[in-house]
């Protein structure tokens, strides 16, 4: 992409346009903020950290030709955070005075015993390599141009198929500025554009209507949707309609399954990357807990959580605590060999943080997040995995899901699937749900494709309250003896 041309600019202009854009514009000075950390950072604390951030946001919504909604808002404010053995506490506001500041940090003072405050002084040191471009994606197109866009991609979908009934079509993006200054003197900044474009059309046919839905983002501008990426969205949308209008009703019962590529991940993330978030496992509610070390899935299964992937929704520089990013090793050949960690669960743990601490806003303490989270490709061609399967069910596309992150197990629904029999793909299914274990499924997997993707760009992951965007992948897989549910006995 053309916005990975200006990556570089940004790697060396964070730092100074965060500053003046957090800092200068509302009249605070770094020594203001040294003044903050210094003033939480007694001998009693372990550690602070102020993070400031600015976010402007704007969506909109295109139904049956009409915009139905339009909305563009502006979040500021910092948040101030102590953290003394296992407890931290957090005071925040969107009032970027001195003296809000010095407020907020008498406030989270109160996490340990007073004691003497310990001089912060901030170094600028060089940040990280950019993982996406410095633009503003909010002010790439003017208003009519994004209304523009999302009419150009109704007709699009409208032109493919006379069953076509209703197109809804939506469009957001969002340019953050980030500030992080911690207590042990380091500061950092990070520049994130983020876009989003979404189509859901519905089809009907002898009194029968369905739905299929795709969708695309990073972080990047918005010239990124272009003509071939509309009809893309298009195609993919109608083609999934079309099918759940003929798709028979789903078998239940235990079946060989194989997962298609990218978007499937979505099982991996939830059944399995939630549980190698390093606060589970400190406090022992995961299924992984305590396991380093040992066979938690096949063998040929890796795992890794990447933060640094270029223009990647779930992708960032460095994370909400002021660490870079980095690619993080979950599971190798099937041994666990780490977990995903922000600051306080790795000092705890007596691990190294992974870039992993995210935040929803400065409204919320950071806690281990994912980012993009993936398996690596394996040895078989995907083709030659559908062939090898007597009686299953190959799942293209997931809806919603369930997971209880303690034992690990889970409920997905399928939105694109279809019945296999003797390697032939038969027939489309419907209504049909996966059920079991992600570290039972992880044991199960047999086959693994070449062909690793990542999903197009739509993820968003909600934990404790906080929701953050995020990115899933993998390969075709064939998993063994998987429970479906189904409507058809």
């Amino acid at each position: 992409m053309k916005e990975m041309a200006e990556v570089k600019e940004a790697k060396v202009d964070a730092l100074a346009l965060a500053e003046e854009r957090l800092l200068e514009a509302n009249g605070l000075r770094l020594e203001d903020v040294s003044s903050t950390l210094s003033q939480v950072q007694t001998h009693a604390v372990d550690e602070a950290d102020v993070y400031f951030q600015l976010r402007h946001v704007e969506s909109w919504s295109l139904e049956e030709g009409i915009v139905k909604s339009g909305a563009f808002s502006i979040e500021q404010g910092v948040g101030v955070r102590a953290i003394a053995g296992e407890k931290q506490a957090l005071a925040y506001t969107d009032d970027l005075r001195p003296a809000s500041l010095l407020e907020a940090a008498r406030t989270v003072r109160a996490v340990a015993a007073l004691g003497q405050a310990r001089r912060v002084d901030l170094r600028r040191d060089a940040l990280p390599p950019a993982r996406y471009p410095a633009v503003d994606p909010v002010g790439t197109l003017p208003a009519p141009e994004k209304v523009r866009l999302l009419e150009r991609l109704e007709a699009k979908a409208r032109a493919l198929d006379a069953r076509v009934e209703q197109v809804m079509a939506g469009l957001a993006a969002s340019w953050e500025t980030v500030l992080v200054a911690r207590s042990d003197g380091t500061l950092a900044a990070d520049l994130r554009p983020l876009v989003r474009l979404s189509l859901t059309v519905i089809m009907s046919q002898d009194g029968r209507r369905e739905s299929g839905s795709s969708g695309m983002g990073g972080r990047y501008g918005l010239t990124a949707f272009d003509e071939a990426a509309l009809e893309r969205l298009a195609r993919e949308a109608v083609h999934q309609a079309r099918v759940n209008l003929e798709a028979r009703p789903a078998p239940a019962g235990v079946f060989t399954v194989v997962l298609g590529p990218g978007w499937p991940g979505v099982l991996l993330h939830e059944a399995v990357g939630h549980g190698l978030e390093g606060d589970f496992n400190r406090k022992g509610t995961s299924a992984y807990s305590g396991r380093i070390g040992e066979r938690v899935a096949a063998p040929g299964v890796t795992v890794v959580d990447d933060g640094t992937l270029p223009l990647r929704r779930g992708s960032l520089t460095l994370d909400d605590e002021g660490t870079p990013t980095q690619p993080t090793v979950l599971i190798e050949d099937g041994i666990l060999v780490g977990y995903m960690q922000d600051r306080l669960n790795a000092r705890l743990m007596g691990m190294k943080p992974t870039g992993n601490g995210r935040r929803e806003s400065y409204a919320y303490g950071p806690m281990p997040r994912m980012t993009n989270t993936y398996m690596l490709a394996g040895s078989h061609d995907p083709e030659e995995i559908l062939a090898s399967v007597e009686r299953g069910i190959y799942a293209v596309n997931f809806g919603g899901g369930q997971v209880d992150i303690t034992s690990g197990k889970f409920v997905f629904s399928m939105s694109e699937a279809y019945w296999v029999e003797d390697g032939k793909v038969c027939y489309p299914i419907k209504g049909a749900t996966l059920i079991g274990s992600g570290p039972e499924v992880m044991q199960r997997v047999s086959m693994i494709g070449t062909d690793l993707a990542l999903d197009p760009g739509i993820g968003t992951c909600g934990k404790d309250g906080q929701s953050v965007p995020v990115g899933v992948g993998q390969p075709t897989l064939r998993v063994e003896g998987i429970t479906v549910g189904g409507t058809q006995g």
